[in-house]
Order: structure tokens, then sequence, then C-alpha cells
């Protein structure tokens, strides 16, 4: 008797594409059937053999295939009975059906109210990320990354992984890597630590956030230099804190004695002060810890990027040179890296490591272990120093080439200060020209600075621009300097 439509014995499926394994076309094909309703619901399937000697398949594949859709809860099957399709499908459990129109999102009746804290945030904006632009600041050579080292110790790292990996990890951040980071900070930059003090942080942006929380009370004051790192203020700010300004000469921070009263917390970038360039020289330094030991305050200091430095041997830390554990010493792998690693670390005075570990475990409990694994390992097999060293030779080049152009094409236009570190430098508008002009003119030419008055909060004793060089080769660095000199000559007629 032939097989009604209706049939179990009769199933239509697509046509099978030859590259695809038969099971996971027999898979594919009656999971869309399901979906598309040409299964209903309770419909029963053919029986294995059935369907096998109808596609000429192996009885073996079609088992295969069945169980699948099983174990997913398309169908379900009972051994003499046969295998239908579920009730309810597991796509149905995975959405929301929408009810209505939700074009405009629904409001409350009564005005929202917010804490004093979400009324103070600002968001920080950061600019559309376009590497290799001129004159781009604050970004390393990404295509530089040796992208397939990290692509094959992460491989390994995963292969390996343990059930106590998995399960997650120490507030403060993976022990093996914060020793890694203690031997590396004391090597290259003097600090002095115990594993135990170093914190495993997303970014200097989250040792901010965090030091603020639990340093600072609302009407605190907290010195902060001027010019200064926007991201800095904005967290300060947030908490409630009262800002004291402090300038910035050739010799780093200015430290006022007299403005200093009832001060909490010092932020400071005295390797390379952000965004001027000019390293804190030692008296002051000096004077600025021997300030916090009398008045029980505390030095943030942020070293984002002392790695890279050009001339002479590196700068000792400030925290170096503390001796009544007073300061908190910040740093990154974002600049040394990838932006998009968000990791970093802070080094904690050894009588407040409890109150972080304890912060940490109320908010975020710990972070992802599988980046702390790639970096610790970058680290103790040396391939973290190799890469450092690569690209602190390929930087010092381009700065070159840029000090290089800005003498042939800018003279009397624009003076590059001869920076000794960093991924960006400053260059000094001659008068007449103001930043903020120079930067929307070259904008349209598809060049990048950022006017140095963005990063004052008081008056500007000279005006210049924030130039990155760092994630440029070569043809870009010269491009954006005949583009800049075009800008700047055109405004100067």
């Amino acid at each position: 008797m032939a097989k009604r439509a209706g049939d179990p014995g009769l199933l239509v499926l697509a046509a099978r594409d030859p590259g695809t394994p038969a099971y996971r076309w027999l898979y594919d094909a009656l999971r869309t059937a399901i979906l598309h309703g040409r299964l209903r619901s309770g419909a029963r399937l053919p029986s294995t053999r059935d369907l096998a000697q109808q596609y000429g398949l192996s009885r073996g594949t079609v088992v295969t295939a069945y169980a699948q859709l099983t174990a997913e809860g398309y169908v379900d099957g009972t051994v003499g009975s046969g295998t239908y399709v579920s009730a309810v499908l597991p796509d149905e459990l995975l959405q929301v059906v929408p009810r209505g129109d939700q074009a405009d999102a629904p409001r409350p009746d009564a005005p929202r109210r917010v804490s004093d804290f979400a009324r103070r945030l600002v968001l920080f904006r950061s600019h559309e990320l376009r590497p290799g632009r001129a004159f781009r600041p604050n970004v390393p050579a990404l295509d530089q990354f040796p992208t397939a080292l990290w692509a094959q110790i992460a491989s390994r790292t995963i292969r390996r992984a343990s059930a106590r990996m998995l399960l997650g990890g120490d507030p403060m951040g993976h022990p093996p890597l914060r020793a890694a980071i203690a031997d590396y900070l004391a090597r290259s930059r003097g600090v002095t630590c115990r594993a135990e003090q170093v914190m495993i942080v997303s970014g200097v942006q989250e040792a901010l956030d965090l030091v603020a929380r639990l340093v600072l009370d609302p009407g605190d004051a907290v010195c902060v230099e001027d010019p200064g790192y926007g991201g800095a203020l904005g967290v300060f700010r947030a908490v409630g804190a009262r800002i004291a300004d402090a300038s910035v000469d050739d010799e780093g921070m200015v430290l006022r004695r007299s403005r200093m009263r009832g001060v909490r917390l010092v932020y400071v970038t005295p390797a390379h002060q952000y965004p001027l360039g000019v390293a804190m020289s030692l008296p002051r330094r000096l004077a600025l810890l021997d300030w916090a030991r009398t008045t029980g305050a505390l030095v943030f200091e942020d070293d984002y990027d002392s790695e890279y430095r050009y001339a002479g041997r590196p700068l000792p830390a400030l925290q170096c040179l503390d001796r009544s554990g007073s300061v908190l010493f910040a740093g990154s792998f974002s600049k040394v890296l990838f932006p998009a690693l968000r990791l970093g670390y802070l080094v904690v005075p050894a009588d407040l490591v409890d109150r972080f570990a304890a912060a940490r475990s109320l908010t975020t409990r710990h972070l992802p272990l599988l980046e702390q694994t790639v970096v610790c390992d970058l680290i103790t097999e040396g391939h973290f120093g190799r890469h450092l060293r690569r690209m602190r030779q390929l930087y010092a080049e381009r700065l070159s080439l840029l000090m290089e152009g800005a003498r042939r094409h800018l003279t009397g236009l624009l003076e590059i200060s001869p920076v000794a570190a960093g991924l960006e430098t400053i260059g000094w508008l001659a008068g007449g020209l103001a930043g903020d002009r120079v930067a929307e003119a070259a904008r349209a030419r598809d060049v990048e600075v950022l006017p140095l008055g963005r990063f004052y909060r008081g008056a500007m004793a000279r005006d210049g621009l924030q130039l990155g060089f760092a994630a440029l080769d070569e043809r870009e660095i010269r491009r954006g300097v005949h583009e800049l000199a075009r800008v700047m000559e055109r405004q100067t007629c």
C-alpha cells in the first residue's frame, strides 16, 4: 500500500551539500523542519531504519542525529514507542516574545531618583580608535604585536586548564602573575613590594576607582596635576572629592604646602608627566614623600607608560623611595601589549591589602583567569621582555622620524618637545596659532592631534598639541607632518 504524506515513514528533507557530513546534514535538516513547522509538536519521526533506507544512510548516522536532537530538546524518544517532536522547543525557552509596540522605552510614572554619586558621573569619551592614523596619541603599534605567540600560549593554557582554574580565583588576582609582576617591577622600576601586595586590576582606571572609593569621602580634598589626566579627575569628582590643582613645570608637579592643607590623596605621573612628558625631579619626589609621611596622606603614582624610555637609564619609581608606605603604584599592560586586554596592576601598601581584597570580593569577585595566565607566561618565559625591547627600538626610530620631519617642515610653526619616554609628545605652537583651531582644521585633513588646552583647568602658559607617534609607520608620519604644515601655514597667513 502506498504511504500517505502524513505517514512518519515519508519525510522530505532539503538536498544535502556534498561537503557536509551526513549526520550534520540530517541534524540540520530535521531541526529546520521542526522550527519552520513542517514537523509539528507531537509529530512522530520515521524510525531510524526507515529514514536510513530512504536517504541511503547508515543507521548509525541517523541514530547520531536523533541523539543530538534529543540532547538539545527538539525531540523525545522512548524505546519501543518511537521518536516525537517535543511539545516545547528549546528555542522558545531562550527568547521572549515581544508584546505590543516596544518602539518607545517604558518610562516611570514618578521622577527617577539616583544617588549623589550617579549625578556626579560624567561620560569619559574616547575617540574612535583608528590605529595607524597620524597623530593618534596613547596607542601602541598594534600591527607589531605577536598575535601568533599570544594565540599559541592561550591555546596551551586552555588545553591545560584545571578544574581549579575554571572554578574561580583570588580577589587580588592570579598568584603566579602577582609574583611575576612583583619580580618584574623590582628589576625594571625599583619597586619594593611582596607579591601579596600586588592587586591585578582591569587597568589604571579601575585602580583609580578603587582607591578613590576606599580612601576618599565626599568633601575630602585630592591634589591633581594641572594639566593632567581627565580620567583621574572624573573619578575623583564622581566620589565627591574637592579638587586641589597643582601646576606643572620642567621639574614636574609643583608642591605648595600652603595649598595642601586637608589633602587626603595626591595623584601624580612622576616618570612621564601626562600630558607634558616631563619627569619629576628628585628633590620634589623627596619633598612629596616627606609631606605624605608627616600628614598620613597617600600618593597615587600612575606609571602609565614608563617602559618606553629612549634616553638614559630608566627612572626609579617614586614608590622605591617611599619609607612610610604612602605610595600606591599603578601600571597597565594596555599600552605595552594591546588596549583591549584591559589588564593592569596596583601595588597596595601592606596595611591596606585586606581592605582592597574585601572591596574586590564584594564587586567583581575576581578577574577572568585566562588572560592573567597568558600574561604570566609571557613574562616568566621572557617573551614580554623581548617584546618591550623590540618596541622600544621601533618607537625610538619613529620619534626620531617625527623630530626630523618637524625640523624640516614645521620650523617656526611647531616646536616638538624632545621627550625621553612614552608613546606621544607635545608640540608647542608658535604665537598666533591656537591649538583648538589647528586640531579642527587638521581633522578635516585626516590628521588627529589633541589641543593642549583640553588637559588644563587653569590658564595655559603656552598653547600646544599632543601628538602620538608609536603606532605610525614612516609613510604616515611624513604624511601627517606635511598635512600639519599646510594647515598651520594657512592659519598664519
